[in-house]
């Protein structure tokens, strides 16, 4: 174990192994860490999509012409390239290939409105567009109001093979119906891109630690959407720090088995871009695509075909899967690693996963402007804490007042985090930058939390998600987290309500497992577990619950929703 110092009193919990620090500069940029993982790794495969394996080699062969065509459309190093596609292999192949091209890769939600993404694309000032032809449309309906100059347009299909990706991109065109017409005479098939570039030559630009490689696009929970801006070196020492903190049980993978993660969660999401995409370059791992992680019993015969060693995703996805019939027709006896992330992980969930997989969910917590991770519980761990665990290697967290003091361990306080994988700012705000970037370089996290004595964190919740009752303050997780244990729940959220006797009132929404589940069940349970002020004044049961398409409960929603 690392000996703990008076600023870092979590070092005690780390694992046998993990250090304090680690080396963060070891590569001039994510193309230095690319290239190598492309020469080391040639034959291997690198991605697994709908049964077609694409190696290390075709990744780099694929990334090297689309670098060479993005540079013959006379873009200049440090020009925006928007992706705005879900899990298919086109995906990695065009971000190893803007980054050698010196652009810089602009994630984009798929599912996002005409207007989200005519936002995000005019704010970023993005020259091209990479989308998959199913969401078309919704460009054809906002290109004209942003400075998108260029469109490589991609199908499911492009890279399964001739006759396999004829089959799939007429299901998905003609059967399924998943393409709307749409009409962007200017684009430029994916394939067609390649087989121009392949023609070209790249030229390689001076790419170092300082230069812009994403703007990962906040959810804009806290109102309109900003770019932070994550540099080379911010995106490397988060692929390092992960590695570091994984290292204890993934060195326990047999050598005759290559590493493998689920990717399960969207790409342009900065969880599954750090953890499992460039990670799984670090690591020479292979990534299994999934596209569509809402669809269940798909997802879980792609994972049937598969050994698989690590498995990050949000509480929704783990709940959803062990709740699932087919949960057993996987092998989970290799998995290594659960890491949750992107919201609370719920206890009950917790448990249910470490039952039937014999891996237990180690909490994580980070944000975009993180790159994303920032602590971790260690992996070693069997028990479930109810924590976000302990802050990685290289990094510093405290919990701050409203006057931006640190407040004494054990009280509330705003979680505010320094480390390598802090973002440089918001794109083009340096309003908004100052204010979430405190004298001494801590970004504050927006999140309320408590550090223990032992140094792990513990989230209460976010600021502005907090309900207050007659005075006293309400956290919705911990409220979610007691429902979620009563037999018949699936799923549930909390959210405040005005209310003339208290100022505000506690809403709970339910999901049933079971239909027999009644309004008196759940209050006479709330009674049991809750003091007075955090019982849910209003009930009610909901047959889903709003979600972002990374599976994170949208309470404003319900919020809004009298």
């Amino acid at each position: 174990m690392t000996e703990p110092t008076a600023d870092r009193p979590w070092l005690g919990a780390y694992p046998a192994g993990v250090p304090a620090d680690i080396h963060v500069a070891q590569y001039p940029s994510l193309v230095h860490l690319l290239e190598e993982s492309f020469q080391k790794n040639a034959p291997r495969t690198a991605y697994s999509f709908m049964g077609k394996d694409v190696s290390f080699a075709q990744t780099d062969s694929l990334s090297q012409a689309f670098a060479a065509y993005l540079q013959g459309l006379g873009l200049v190093k440090g020009d925006r390239v928007a992706i705005m596609m879900p899990n298919v292999p086109q995906y990695p192949a065009a971000v190893a290939g803007i980054l050698r091209a010196g652009f810089v890769v602009v994630n984009v939600n798929p599912l996002y409105t005409p207007r989200e993404l005519e936002h995000q694309l005019k704010d970023s000032g993005a020259k091209v567009i990479v989308i998959i032809e199913n969401f078309a449309s919704t460009l054809e309906q906002c290109i004209a109001n942003t400075p998108v100059k260029h469109v490589v347009l991609a199908a499911m299909g492009d890279l399964l093979g001739l006759l396999k990706g004829a089959i799939v991109n007429y299901v998905v065109r003609n059967v399924k119906k998943m393409v709307p017409t749409f009409s962007l005479p200017q684009a430029v098939r994916f394939n067609d891109a390649i087989a121009k570039g392949t023609r070209g030559t790249l030229k390689r630009p001076e790419i170092g630690p300082e230069d812009v490689a994403v703007l990962q696009y906040t959810g804009g929970t806290t109102g309109v959407s900003k770019g932070a801006v994550l540099l080379h070196r911010n995106v490397i020492a988060n692929v390092l720090q992960s590695e570091a903190w994984n290292d204890p049980v993934m060195k326990q993978v047999p050598a005759s088995e290559q590493p493998t993660s689920v990717c399960a969660l969207p790409l342009y999401h900065i969880f599954a871009f750090t953890v499992n995409m460039m990670l799984g370059m670090r690591t020479g791992g292979k990534v299994i695509l999934i596209p569509n992680p809402r669809d269940l019993p798909a997802v879980l015969k792609e994972l049937s075909k598969h050994t698989f060693h690590n498995f990050p995703a949000v509480n929704t996805l783990f709940n959803g899967l062990a709740n699932h019939p087919d949960f057993n027709t996987v092998n989970w006896k290799n998995l290594k690693v659960s890491v949750g992330g992107g919201m609370a992980v719920q206890g009950a969930v917790a448990k249910l996963w470490l039952e039937k997989t014999g891996c237990p969910i180690c909490e994580g917590y980070g944000l975009s402007e993180t790159s994303p991770s920032a602590s971790c519980n260690p992996v070693t761990n069997t028990e479930f804490t109810a924590t976000i665990g302990v802050p990685l290697p290289n990094t510093f967290m405290k919990c701050l007042d409203d006057e931006g003091n640190e407040v004494p361990q054990g009280q509330a306080g705003e979680i505010a985090i320094k480390g390598p994988q802090v973002m440089a700012g918001y794109w083009q705000r340096p309003d908004e930058t100052a204010k979430v970037m405190t004298p001494d370089g801590y970004f504050k996290s927006g999140d309320v939390g408590v550090m223990d004595e032992r140094g792990y964190f513990r989230i209460v919740d976010r600021k502005k998600d907090m309900v207050l009752v007659s005075g006293f303050n309400v956290y919705p997780n911990e409220v979610e987290d007691v429902v979620a244990q009563l037999p018949g729940v699936m799923e549930c959220a909390v959210v405040g309500v005005p209310d003339d006797k208290s100022g505000e009132a506690v809403k709970l929404v339910i999901v049933k497992k079971d239909a027999a589940l009644t309004e008196a069940q759940v209050r006479d349970f709330c009674k049991s577990n809750l003091t007075g002020y955090k019982q849910p004044k209003v009930v009610e049961f909901r047959t889903e619950l709003p979600k972002t398409p990374v599976g994170k409960i949208l309470r404003r929603e319900l919020r809004d929703k009298k």
